[in-house]
């Protein structure tokens, strides 16, 4: 299972909020960058790389930092937030990200986002996030009424082979991720799932690997100290 560090990034700082909540912004760090270069240093190899600007502007914003991340370390960054249009994708690839999350782009411009999946195959991953099981859009700011399970297995079809999903109620809370919907989703789809939120401890992510994640992205709990790099350097 692979482990994956995310950083936020709102004015091109490291943050965090709490379920997507832009109002409970909390500043960990001022240089992502060095924030990058210590998940490398701990010897892990991925990165979650989340362009918050980005997703409430429906358009990229953070690239720089995501310039600067993929010329100053050998991490493997899959970037999200705001990719919305040809361009958009065509500058995160330009600035290094070796793969793509979109999300909202998946909902509002269906056609678009199959055209990506039918050109670049697995570089680009399906941003499934929920809400009671709805698919949310627009930096979490609105949710739609398309059901989690349908919403992957649509695009399953259409040819997308790795999954991330948050459920946002667990985003941020420190109490645990959601394991009975991913059960689900590996249950009644065949794709590569990565699952995000709730993570708070070292048993949640031996739990997420024995239910059959293909990977599970990390945030508050290593800024918050729940998790120290060293454990995970130990799980890489």
């Amino acid at each position: 299972m692979k482990i994956i560090p995310a950083i936020d990034l709102i004015d091109g700082k490291c943050v965090r909020l709490t379920k997507g909540d832009y109002s409970s912004k909390k500043i960990y760090n001022k240089n992502p960058v060095d924030v990058a270069k210590s998940f490398e240093d701990a010897g892990i190899q991925y990165l979650h790389l989340v362009d918050l600007d980005g997703a409430k502007a429906s358009q990229i914003i953070n690239y720089p930092v995501l310039e600067r991340i993929t010329r100053e370390t050998n991490l493997t960054v899959d970037f999200g937030g705001g990719l919305k249009s040809d361009e958009d994708l065509k500058i995160a690839f330009e600035s290094g990200a070796t793969k793509v999350t979109g999300g909202s782009i998946a909902i509002q411009k269906p056609t678009v986002f199959s055209n990506w999946i039918e050109k670049y195959g697995d570089k680009i991953i399906l941003g499934a996030d929920c809400l009671n099981r709805k698919i949310a859009t627009q930096g979490w700011t609105e949710i739609s009424d398309l059901n989690v399970i349908d919403f992957i297995r649509n695009y399953e079809e259409e040819g997308i082979t790795e999954v991330i999903c948050t459920d946002i109620s667990k985003d941020g809370m420190l109490n645990g991720p959601s394991d009975e919907l991913y059960t689900e989703i590996l249950r009644k789809t065949s794709v590569e799932l990565i699952a995000s939120g709730g993570v708070s401890s070292v048993q949640d992510l031996i739990i997420l690997q024995e239910l059959g994640c293909s990977g599970v992205i990390i945030g508050k709990a290593i800024y918050e100290g729940r998790i120290s790099l060293k454990q995970l350097s130990l799980l890489c």
